[in-house]
């Protein structure tokens, strides 16, 4: 499962500005909100590719980051942020 950066604030129960401000700050991520070290941070986070196409200017491209489920734990101890609380399963209740 892989959350972009808004969802991954509100697991953290910040704002996505917030979140980005954070990251830039660790160095976690470029001015563009790309991984700053994209191989280095692999299982973490990742770079999604989009395009579309625009009926005047063609091919359209962009970039933005995803954080993988392994990501969440880890930008917790990377930022200094509580965890966000495992929901409880009730499906093995008889």
């Amino acid at each position: 499962m892989e959350r972009n950066l808004e969802k991954t604030a509100k697991c953290f129960g910040i704002t996505r500005t917030v979140l980005i401000k954070l990251m830039r700050e660790k160095g976690l991520i470029t001015e563009s909100r790309l991984p700053a070290f994209p191989v280095r941070d692999r299982e973490y986070l990742r770079v999604k590719d989009g395009s579309w196409y625009h009926h005047e200017w063609g091919m359209q491209y962009s970039q933005s980051t995803r954080v993988r489920q392994a990501g969440i734990p880890w930008l917790a101890e990377q930022l200094g942020l509580d965890l966000p609380a495992i929901p409880a399963d009730h499906r093995d209740v008889a």
